[in-house]
């Protein structure tokens, strides 16, 4: 059996007494071969729209990330107070998605991912026109509301769509897009704004959102094994505290979480690095850096080939040693070994979440997108929190107190990767109840 449908048998823990292996990848509804695969028709459109999303939803998102140091100059406001640009947004998203992820259950995954894109781009190009810092963290807020409908909904859509064995690949192309999203965004903000300052580069970004959100419209086939669920309140408190009482989804939940806090740090904080001595780049040259975002788009959609290969726990834990190698490498104060750190930070990064985000996904056999949208949550929350006290540690410590806050997360994923290992062993060495006999 290929290794992507065994994901539960190959994940950082072993399946919950609530879950086994086997149904943790069933899939629900029509069979398995009715749905969406490499060659048949439709897998193409529903990969170009997801990515076209994904493109516009991290473009948006972190639009202001690699504008932070002219947005602090032109207002007047220090690196902590200029990174609630960003942590607002990851903020609100993260307490949104659920709520969100919850109407999809009820109205459909293509819906809420058209609407809550749709919003999202438009507050974008209002954005720019921000009278103050104030405001400009309020438009991010409600921008990152409205970008909360999408991710979570994303990955149901997918799980319900496409194949099992297909589907580490498919989530691995959205992740990619996000990937092309953050760099694209933060490389063209960063020469616009050199030219002629921050606000006409966020106004770019909203137009290249705009562009996107077009193409998945156009692009993005119906849902065909889609079945709409309540929005009884507590049904999805319920189907939230079944996914909570998952010890395998709760392990994956903090997974993702401390990946997203050593990325939201790194790359809050990084453009203050590099515009300060001994570097003195300019905020042109600073946008550029965010170039390696593609070794991201290369390693998140290579993440299904990865578990093929060493399985699920050995995927996270290279992940993870190449993160902190790159965290490591980013403390010399030459150049090329911070960029050679990055490539290193952002390859490990998106590969851990493409192997976690598709655990999630697989392991929940009911309500897929709370399961995807508490993932979600977390993440976010995880970025949100890396921003802000990675901004902190910056102003207290440099870049070796960012470094560090980025170490201890990495301490983190390793301590629950390796306690997920121990857990699997100890469950396959238990012996299996003995049957009663009736005489």
């Amino acid at each position: 059996m290929p290794p992507a449908s065994t994901e539960a048998s190959t994940l950082t823990v072993a399946a919950s007494p609530q879950t086994s292996p086997a149904a943790a990848v069933a899939p629900a509804g029509p069979a398995a071969t009715d749905r969406l695969e490499p060659g048949r028709p439709g897998y193409r459109r529903m990969s170009f729209a997801l990515f076209a999303a994904g493109v516009a939803t991290f473009a948006l998102l972190y639009s202001t990330q690699a504008l932070l140091p002219a947005v602090s100059s032109s207002l007047g406001v220090t690196a902590g107070q200029a990174s609630w640009t960003v942590s607002a947004a990851t903020g609100a998203l993260a307490l949104c998605v659920l709520p969100m992820s919850a109407l999809s259950e009820r109205f459909g995954r293509r819906q809420m991912m058209t609407v809550s894109l749709t919003i999202a781009v438009l507050v974008g190009l209002l954005v720019p026109f921000s009278p103050s810092l104030g405001w400009l963290i309020a438009l991010r807020a409600v921008q990152g509301a409205a970008l909360a409908g999408l991710p979570a909904s994303a990955m149901a859509y997918l799980a319900e769509e496409v194949r099992p064995k297909a589907l580490v690949a498919a989530i691995g192309l959205f992740v990619a897009g996000n990937s092309i999203g953050g760099m694209s965004g933060r490389i063209i903000t960063g020469w616009i704004a050199q030219a002629w300052g921050w606000r006409a580069a966020l106004g770019v970004v909203g137009l290249i959102a705009v562009a996107c959100a077009v193409v998945f419209h156009f692009m993005i086939p119906k849902a065909r094994h889609f079945t709409p669920g309540s929005l009884n309140p507590k049904a999805v408190a319920r189907t939230v505290g079944g996914h909570l009482a998952n010890p395998l989804l709760r392990r994956l939940y903090a997974i993702g979480a401390l990946f997203m806090t050593v990325f939201g740090a790194v790359y809050t904080v990084i453009g203050y690095r590099l515009v300060e001595a001994p570097f003195n780049l300019s905020q042109g040259l600073v946008g550029s850096i965010f170039l390696v975002y593609l070794v991201g788009t290369v390693s998140s959609a290579a993440a299904g080939k990865l578990v093929a290969r060493l399985g699920r726990r050995g995927a996270l834990y290279l992940a993870v040693s190449t993160t902190a190698a790159g965290l490591l490498l980013s403390l010399v104060d030459q150049v090329v070994a911070v960029l050679l750190g990055l490539v290193l930070i952002t390859a490990g990064f998106f590969a851990g979440h493409a192997v976690a985000s598709s655990a999630v996904s697989h392991t929940a056999t009911k309500g897929r997108a709370q399961a995807s949208a508490l993932y979600q949550s977390v993440y976010y929350l995880g970025s949100s929190a890396g921003s802000a006290i990675g901004a902190i540690a910056f102003h207290a410590g440099g870049w070796a107190g960012t470094a560090c806050l980025g170490l201890f997360a990495v301490l983190g994923v390793v301590t629950i990767t390796l306690f997920g290992s121990l857990a699997a062993r100890a469950e396959q060495r238990r012996p299996a109840p003995v049957a009663s006999v009736q005489h």
